[in-house]
Formats: structure tokens, C-alpha cells, sequence
């Protein structure tokens, strides 16, 4: 990967609001940090880094980076992150990860493809990206800024695993190498597409569990709802057969009890 020329400036303001002020200006808020130096905060031009940004095939970009005022002629760095407005995509902040040149750094990096798939052309397939990136370990200079996969021998059911794309020299993948990153997959039949539309459109039904529950807090509402013993309206509720058999004998010994004289 080529580095890229990019100014940046010492920065005081740190705050909300001094951030805001600062985006007015046409500058735009940076951090550079690295294993081997403290964080520090700095600013870029707006236009410099969305030219540099729009100029790149991805946003792992590479650059020299000079900081005013400082001794250091210049800083290797890759550009690690890039905040951007959610609505006019203007770069709200940017990372940078100071690097060096001979040390190993992992990134991630775009894939690609190129050529047009066999089972795709003649069998009516269909190419399915499956990962659109992958991460890559090299050093600054070896780091490719995209991955191109010629998928020109792909058949219908095959498909290029992670450990199968090829890669520049002095770089390695980083990753379970039997994961599939592109693949052709059979064509959709009309009765295979008509059968998921139907499915997209049917309600589900209502599981019976609920039904059951609905029915059991129906019945206890409609139980709850009877009257107490002793309320007006109230039902007296069922002798138990011992309590009625009590009540006769009770009402018998009365009856047979002698009158006293007066």
C-alpha cells in the first residue's frame, strides 16, 4: 500500500462545544494514538481528508502524516476510522494509528470479484458475496487496499473458502480458513419463490397454549365474578351430606322431648 501525503494540526479544543466551533472553521477533529506514543489530539482540513477519502478504494488508507509545529518530519499512520455525518456523510472525526515500517499491522481490506461464474453464466445461478472483507496482517507497505477474487471456475454448489483467495506476497489472512467468502448457489424455482411469498403472507396461527390460557382466565374471571355468602343476590352454597344428616337428627330429638307441666 502507497502512502499518502496529509497535513494536520496540533489541536487545543477539546470540548463539545469547542468541536463544534472547530467544524465551522473547515477543520475536522483527529486523534493519533499508537502502542509506543500517548494519545494526542490534532485536526485535519475538511477537504484534504474527503479528497484523500473519495481518491481511495477503501477508507484503510496510509498516510505521511506532518504535524505542524513538530520536529518529526513526518509520521507513518493508517487511517483507522472515519466518523461521518449519518445524513449528509460529511467526515465528522477521524482515527489515526501510528504505525512503523517494519512491525506487522492487522487491517481490514474490501473483496472483490472479478470475471463472471460458470454456474452462474450457464446454469443460472446465483453469486452470493458472502464477506465483503476480510482481515489481513502485513506490514505498512506490503497491505494490499483491496482483495480481487477471480470467480470465473466456480460451478453451481461450489465456493471460495478463506484459505483459498489468494493473497500478495508477505500477507496473511487472519481468520477459520474453511469459511466460505463467495459461492454459487442453485437458481430459485418459481414454485420455491411462490411457496416463500405465501409464507411471507400467512399470518401465523394462534399457538393452542395461549388459546388454553385464554379459555382458564376466562373461566376463573367468570367465577370470581359470583357473589359472596352473605352479599345480596348470593346463592347459599351446597350442604355437604355429614352437615344435613346432622340437621334431621337435631330436629328429631326435639319432637320426641316431653313438654314440661306448668
Amino acid at each position: 500500500m502507497k502512502s499518502l501525503s496529509l497535513k494536520a494540526f496540533p489541536r487545543s479544543l477539546a470540548r463539545r462545544s469547542g468541536v463544534k466551533k472547530l467544524r465551522v472553521t473547515g477543520r475536522v477533529p483527529a486523534v493519533i494514538y499508537g502502542r509506543k506514543i500517548r494519545p494526542q489530539n490534532l485536526e485535519v482540513t475538511l477537504t484534504d481528508i474527503e479528497d484523500l477519502i473519495h481518491h481511495s478504494v477503501s477508507e484503510t488508507i496510509l498516510v505521511d502524516l506532518t504535524v505542524e509545529g513538530e520536529a518529526k518530519s513526518r509520521r507513518l499512520a493508517l487511517v483507522q476510522e472515519v466518523q461521518h455525518h449519518p445524513l449528509s456523510r460529511k467526515v465528522l472525526h477521524v482515527d489515526f494509528h501510528e504505525v512503523a515500517e517494519n512491525e506487522k499491522v492487522t487491517v481490514t481490506v474490501p473483496v472483490e470479484t472479478s470475471g463472471e461464474a460458470a454456474g452462474v453464466k450457464t446454469g443460472g445461478g446465483v453469486l452470493e458475496h458472502v464477506l465483503f472483507k476480510i482481515k489481513v496482517r502485513a506490514l505498512p507497505g506490503e497491505l494490499p487496499e483491496v482483495i480481487t477474487v477471480d470467480v470465473t471456475r466456480l460451478e453451481i454448489g461450489q465456493s471460495i473458502h478463506l484459505g483459498e483467495i489468494p493473497l500478495p506476497p508477505g500477507v496473511e489472512v487472519i481468520g477459520d480458513k474453511k469459511i466460505p467468502v463467495i459461492s454459487v448457489a442453485a437458481p430459485i424455482t418459481e414454485a420455491q419463490e411462490a411457496a416463500a411469498l405465501e409464507a411471507a403472507t400467512t399470518p401465523l396461527a394462534e399457538p393452542e397454549v395461549l388459546k388454553e390460557k385464554k379459555e382458564e382466565g376466562a373461566g376463573q374471571a367468570a367465577a370470581g365474578a359470583v357473589a359472596k355468602p352473605g352479599q345480596k343476590g348470593a346463592e347459599k352454597p351446597p350442604e355437604k351430606p355429614g352437615e344435613k344428616a346432622e340437621k334431621v337428627e337435631k330436629a328429631e330429638k326435639a319432637e320426641k322431648k316431653p313438654e314440661r307441666k306448668k
